[in-house]
């Protein structure tokens, strides 16, 4: 089968070669993964991918059994880590159909990632169609339940050569992992310490980037979070080490007892999905949302009078973790009394309602891949 180039709303889009494995995961056993997948450990058959040269462009899109990259010591990615991700689901409907979520801001954030690493920009068709090819062809790998497909689409650079300058080669592709329910038993509260001695992003760095260098350079701080009996880890600004900007891979709110929210504005944290999407429910119901700086001060002393209310984490994988304890040097404090509160677990249902195909979904946010 070749390569078509149509043209969508001015954007390339490519026809994707389809290649089922010939060597399926038996039934028997894709059902025993699924039994209890947990996550990123359980992957599908396939993985979709398309290849970009200088000279070429974006070319050979192909869906294929999922398998190794062979890469040249010398491959650009192993020594500059020009490399980029996302992540989003596949989740089941109720009548046995596939919904994705948002997959129009995954695949702009994803271009933006792009050209801000100095990476061949990948057109947002492209992306869509690469995921979409993927569900359809591994759709059986979707859990039931709270179950769904993760997918992850990612970019690296495969030039071989040993200089700091763009590559003129990337490889694209999108891989599935079977992921069950997040929080067994329901969303439980984290513990999360805050991180003096390490930062996450400075102004004009990548903080905004969904790249892979920003992960690894949390990944200190996550340990030391671990080693204080802590969940998770939340960063201060660069500059003055008092304002909050984000987890180690979640966006924050803070729930104050007027009904209004604020969350860190955008610079220097992910720009994230799961974020937006609750700012916009939150402005449809009428709520108040700041999108401002708030300090680690505040945070202590607004929790202790009681005018913060809750706090709670956002991301794709766990959707909303509502926040119980924060721990520092400088002493603990407890929020809605180390529980879940009412407005983190509304806005989590909304959001999961909408994802499973359960609630009206009036913002065109699902996307019907079956």
């Amino acid at each position: 089968m070749g390569v078509s180039l149509d043209t969508i709303d001015g954007a390339m889009s490519l026809k994707f070669e389809v290649q089922p494995t010939a060597n399926p995961t038996l039934a028997t056993a894709r059902a025993e993964k699924l039994a209890n997948p947990g996550f990123g450990r359980v992957f599908t058959d396939h993985m979709a991918v398309v290849r970009y040269n200088q000279a070429k462009g974006w070319h050979n899109p192909r869906v294929e059994s999922r398998a190794n990259f062979p890469l040249d010591p010398a491959t650009a990615v192993l020594h500059y880590a020009q490399e980029i991700f996302e992540g989003l689901k596949a989740y089941k409907r109720d009548d046995g159909g596939v919904n994705l979520f948002r997959p129009d801001a995954n695949a702009r954030r994803f271009r933006n990632s792009a050209e801000r690493m100095a990476m061949a920009p990948l057109p947002e068709p492209v992306f869509i169609e690469a995921i979409e090819q993927l569900v359809r062809i591994d759709r059986a790998w979707i859990p039931g339940g709270e179950g769904s497909l993760y997918l992850r689409p990612f970019m690296i650079a495969n030039e071989v050569f040993l200089g700091v300058k763009p590559s003129a080669d990337y490889i694209f592709a999108v891989i599935a992992s079977s992921v069950g329910s997040y929080f067994k038993g329901g969303p439980a509260p984290v513990s999360i310490w805050v991180s003096e001695n390490y930062t996450r992003a400075a102004v004009g760095g990548t903080g905004a980037v969904k790249c892979g260098g920003n992960y690894a350079a949390s990944l200190r701080a996550q340990a030391e979070a671990i080693d204080r009996g802590c969940d998770q880890v939340v960063f201060l600004d660069a500059v003055e080490r008092r304002y909050i900007e984000e987890l180690g891979g979640m966006n924050i709110f803070f729930v104050f007892d007027d009904g209004s929210l604020s969350t860190p504005p955008l610079g220097t944290i992910l720009p994230g999905i799961t974020r937006d999407s609750i700012i916009t429910l939150a402005k449809e119901s009428g709520t108040g949302v700041r999108e401002e700086p708030y300090t680690i001060d505040q945070w202590r002393t607004d929790a202790a009078s009681g005018k913060l209310r809750e706090a709670f984490a956002c991301g794709t994988a766990a959707v909303i973790s509502p926040i119980g304890k924060v721990c520092s040097a400088h002493g603990d404090f407890t929020i809605n009394g180390g529980a879940a509160g009412p407005v983190a677990m509304g806005f989590r249902k909304k959001l999961v309602d909408i994802q499973y195909g359960r609630a009206a979904d009036t913002h065109n946010w699902t996307r019907k891949v079956l």
